[in-house]
Order: structure tokens, then sequence, then C-alpha cells
């Protein structure tokens, strides 16, 4: 049987949740806004303003790979968080959270390729459809109240969590081209002393910051994706644990993950919604909606994800791998697949690394990102709006 978490720990889960849920709706109107203005009489000036240089970089980029690095670097607090004394502590409870998102992230990419089978310069995009968003799903999910159990709730921030780390990954392997040796090397060095002063257990955050610094700028000039270094930056960070007691507030990387999540809830990932989500529908016609890129992303993200994921979950159940998640029904676990489908922030990133920010089929990724996004966001609340309240 489970142990029960620390009275503390549940009401750091129900912070987290409730921050990224509030961040969530504030994400869709950021969105909304963007569409609106690439829409209206300000469309030339608001996507020129995104190229505006400032430095070395425009205004874009600097949101894109300086902002989000702070967006990435709580996503890696969360990670650690989870894996060294949360919900995914112990392998028994990776067994269902870690199938379902491997489930959820391959379906939607063999969809991608099999819709474009033919298209070479296509095939770049394929990890775009295989991203969770944690913020926008749990927005939506807020928006149902007591009608979904907290089960689901945590499932689906573990899932996401692992999908975030898959998309990781895919970011720092098959996104990245021209690797400059000595600056990776520099990366590496820079990391030696991080991962030295966490063995060490230093506790103050100046270090480890400073350090951040320096690596995001050698990551950056190495040719792999500069947001990385966020998430080597917060793996370093020391987390205290006791077994059975709750965390150590005062670990570092508590106190970072405290820090920056209402910022990157409530203002960074609005602002690259806002930055990324802008598409002209103006003269949109038959044949770019029915591009491969947007067919195969929306169709990814709507059946993929709850094939992957509730085939995942249901089959586990009823091989008597795993229980079914605590209070849920079927339907409410075949709502939470579909909510899975949201895949705006990550899959707008990824785009923009798979085809070039600002290109035609960056464009097309976009169309599908929002309307396969949209339809999942839509279905899986008409799928949970309809099942009995949670008790």
């Amino acid at each position: 049987m489970r142990t029960p978490l620390p009275r503390l720990r549940l009401s750091v889960i129900r912070q987290l949740l409730s921050s990224q849920a509030a961040g969530g709706q504030i994400l869709m109107l950021a969105a909304a806004a963007a569409m609106v203005a690439a829409n209206s009489s300000l469309s030339e000036e608001f996507f020129h303003a995104l190229h505006i240089k400032i430095g070395p970089l425009s205004l874009l980029h600097w949101i894109n790979d300086g902002l989000m690095a702070l967006f990435f670097l709580l996503v890696g607090c969360e990670i650690k968080r989870e894996f060294v004394d949360g919900e995914m502590a112990s392998w028994p409870r990776r067994i269902l959270p870690g199938i379902a998102a491997a489930a959820g992230m391959a379906v939607p990419a063999l969809i991608y390729l099999a819709v474009n089978r033919g298209v070479p310069e296509n095939v770049s995009g394929w990890a775009i459809p295989t991203a969770t968003d944690i913020a926008f799903a749990l927005g939506v999910m807020a928006l149902l109240g007591n009608r979904v159990p907290g089960s689901l709730k945590l499932l689906l921030t573990a899932i996401a969590v692992i999908d975030d780390l898959g998309a990781i990954v895919v970011i720092a392997v098959a996104y990245t081209n021209d690797v400059q040796v000595q600056a990776l090397a520099s990366a590496g060095v820079i990391t030696g002393i991080m991962v030295w002063l966490s063995v060490k257990n230093v506790q103050p955050l100046w270090p480890y910051l400073m350090l951040g610094v320096g690596l995001w700028v050698a990551v950056y000039l190495s040719g792999v994706h500069a947001t990385v270094a966020g998430v080597i930056t917060a793996l370093v960070l020391p987390l205290r644990t006791t077994p059975g007691a709750p965390e150590d507030r005062e670990s570092p990387l508590l106190r970072v993950e405290h820090a920056i999540a209402p910022l990157v809830a409530f203002a960074i990932v609005p602002v690259f919604g806002f930055a990324n989500a802008g598409v002209d529908f103006r003269g949109l016609t038959a044949d770019a909606a029915l591009d491969p890129v947007v067919i195969g992303i929306a169709a990814g993200l709507v059946f993929g994800k709850q094939l992957g994921i509730f085939g995942a979950i249901m089959a586990l159940v009823k091989l008597n791998i795993v229980d079914m998640p605590a209070h849920a029904s079927t339907r409410q676990v075949w709502g939470l697949s579909l909510l899975c489908g949201i895949g705006f922030t990550m899959g707008l990133f990824i785009s923009a690394l798979a085809f070039g920010a600002g290109s035609p089929r960056e464009a097309a990724a976009k169309l599908g990102i929002i309307a396969g996004s949209l339809a999942a966001a839509l279905i899986g609340l008409a799928v949970l709006s309809g099942g009995k309240r949670a008790a």
C-alpha cells in the first residue's frame, strides 16, 4: 500500500497545481490576444516588433532562448523533485505515468510520420505533437472543479513531467546542428563544477546561479539549444530530503522553484504564448488547412495522445500491473488522455526548432498545434463534464 504523503508535501503539490492551472488560463488569454493581433490592422506592427534587435538577438530570440531558460529551469526542478521525493520517487510509482507518457509520445509521432510520408522536408516536425502543455491542460481541467478527482490531476502532472523530460532529450539530440566543440567543452567544465558543488552540499544559491548564467552562454555558443542549460542547472541543485518527513523548504532546489514558479506561470509562459501563437488566418485556403504538417500535428494531438495514453493506462489496469487512479472512472481517464492532447507551449517551441522561426512550415505547424490543442481541449471538456463528480 502506498504511504500517504506528509501534509506539507500535499500542500506544496496543491500550491503547484493551483499556480499552473491559473497560469494556464492566463496563457489561454495570451494566445487569444496574439491571434487577434495577428489578424487585425496591428498585424504588421505585431510581427515587426518581435524581430526588433536587442543587442545580438531579436526580441523573439530573447524570449525563446532567454526567458524560456527559466521555464526549463522550473521544469528541471519539478522533474528532479518528483523523481527524488515526489509521486515518482519509486519504480512502482513510475510505471503508470512512465508508460502512459511514452505511449503518448510514440503514437502521435507515428501518426505524424504516417501522414507526412513521402514529404522529406516535413519529417523533422515529428516531435511537435508529442508534447503535453501541463499549464494549459491543468487550466482547462480547473474549469471542471470537483468533477475531476485529485488523483487525475496528479497523474496528468506526472505524465506531463515525464513528457517534458522526453522533450528535453529530443531537443538536445534531434534539434542540435553544427556543434562547436570548444563551447560544448566549456559547458561540460561548468557543469562539472556545479556537480562538485552539489556533491559537497554547498547551500548558498549564488554560485549555482552565476555558473548557470555562464552555462547558458556556453550552451548557446555550442549549438545545443540554450534552454537545456536551465534543466542542467535545476538537476544539480541540492534537494535535502528525509524519508517519511516533509521536504526541507530551505533546500536550494525548493528555494529556486518557489521563487520562479509564479514568474514562469504568470509572466514568462504567457509572454512566450503571446510571442509565438500569432497566426494570420486571413487568406487561409483549404489547401493550406489540409497541409500534411497541419493534419499530422492535429491528428497526432487529438487521436495519437488519447490512443497512446488511454490505451496504455487501460492495458496496465486490465493486466493488473497498476490500479485505476483513485475515485476515477474509465470515462474520466479517457477525458484525461484527451486533455494531454493540448500541446501548446512545448509544441510551439519545438516547431521553431524543427522548421525555423518564421518559415512557411512553422506557420503550418502553428495552425496544426492550435487546431489540435483546441479540439483536444473542447472534446476533453465535453467528456469530463458528462462524468460523475469526484468523491
